[in-house]
């Protein structure tokens, strides 16, 4: 028994939580650094999505990681997470080689990537279906090169005041139809929303080419997004390109005084752009659309919903010639509040929840239901 209690109180202690590592690994002979994120709900018998993150130029991982926040998603949203940190250029200044106006450098930073992916491959259980890539700036560049020319990794991108090089334009090479998310301020002063032709493509030539290659319609159903800051000096529309190869679709968020920002960071708060991310991500593998929640549009619906937005109770109108179950969303797809609905009962009360937007599915139809103040 003393034995038993000796090996028990000797034996190490192994507590799940979520994990931080600063790692290196070697490139072209360069020793690459990088911040990985393992979040608690982690399991090694599950396959994981995985999502890289890529700082701005001049910039670094630790700092891109401080203001994108996705560790606190990826939390929730099961992910594991990953900060590349780019080498320093001819002007001392940390950067992604993407052409264009990084055209000095000799960096491989796809190969860097490619490695960088087969590494952790190796190393967790990663659904290699569900490879992302985001970034701000240089990192959006980044993104956008990694579409281009090592798509059979990558399964959708967003990029948050980014753009392509005319090179990475030129020679883009895609293997698959490919999810694009494109966030920008078209008062951005440092990539320019409307481009400049010896150096960056502009937003609208970017949309109209993943339009085109996605094969999606070339009219995007456009939608405002409530003004909840209007303190920001900038608002939002919301433009997606759907029906799309493989059920793809080509999306951008237009935000009007935007500058060079990351909304829900700086600038812009009427979005949050992590959030955006990944919930554009978590709808996409490599293989296209993976049946996520569709909204029923305002034509089709079977049920009113007001007031909308709501700072307490909404009130659902419709037939009740029988009772129907309903399911609130949070943004993430996380179930928060279920219930069931008849004649005598179809209030649903929202005023303890936080504001945001939130997502009703009432039998077999999905609406957006914006919670206020």
């Amino acid at each position: 028994m003393k034995k038993l209690l000796l090996l028990l109180l000797c034996a190490p202690i192994i507590v799940l939580g979520q994990q931080t590592i600063n790692g290196t690994i070697m490139h072209d002979s360069l020793q690459r650094e990088y911040i990985l994120y393992v979040p608690a709900s982690y399991n090694a018998s599950t396959a994981a999505p995985l999502v890289f993150c890529f700082h701005g130029y001049g910039s670094s991982a630790a700092v891109n990681m401080s203001y994108t926040k996705f560790t606190e998603i990826a939390d929730t949203a099961g992910f594991i997470l990953i900060h590349p940190q780019g080498t320093i250029d001819n002007t001392g200044k940390a950067h992604w080689n993407v052409g264009g106006w990084t055209l000095g450098s000799t960096i491989d930073d796809i190969g860097f990537t490619s490695t960088l992916l087969d590494s952790i491959v190796n190393t967790y259980n990663i659904d290699t279906a569900r490879v992302y890539s985001t970034g701000m700036s240089n990192g959006g560049y980044m993104s956008f090169l990694l579409a281009c020319q090592l798509s059979d990794k990558i399964a959708a991108i967003a990029s948050v005041t980014g753009s392509m090089t005319p090179q990475t334009y030129n020679a883009c090479n895609p293997q698959h139809p490919t999810a694009v998310l494109q966030i920008h301020g078209d008062a951005d002063l440092t990539v320019p929303y409307t481009g400049a032709p010896s150096w960056t493509k502009s937003i609208d030539e970017v949309l109209q080419y993943w339009v085109a290659y996605n094969n999606c319609d070339i009219s995007p159903s456009t939608t405002a997004i409530p003004d909840i800051n209007m303190s920001d000096n900038s608002t939002v529309e919301h433009m997606i390109y759907s029906g799309g190869d493989n059920g793809t679709t080509t999306e951008h968020f237009k935000v009007f005084g935007g500058g060079h920002d990351w909304p829900g960071a700086w600038g812009n708060m009427d979005i949050k752009a992590s959030v955006e991310v990944w919930k554009f991500f978590s709808k996409y593998d490599i293989h296209g659309f993976t049946g996520s929640m569709e909204l029923t549009s305002v034509n089709d619906a079977e049920y009113r919903i007001y007031p909308n937005p709501s700072n307490a109770q909404i009130l659902i109108k419709g037939n009740f010639s029988r009772p129907l179950d309903y399911k609130l969303f949070s943004i993430l797809g996380e179930s928060i509040a279920s219930g069931r609905l008849d004649i005598n009962s179809r209030q649903i009360d929202l005023s303890d929840l936080p504001p945001n937007i939130y997502f009703l599915k009432v039998g077999s139809s999905t609406y957006k239901v914006l919670k206020i103040e």
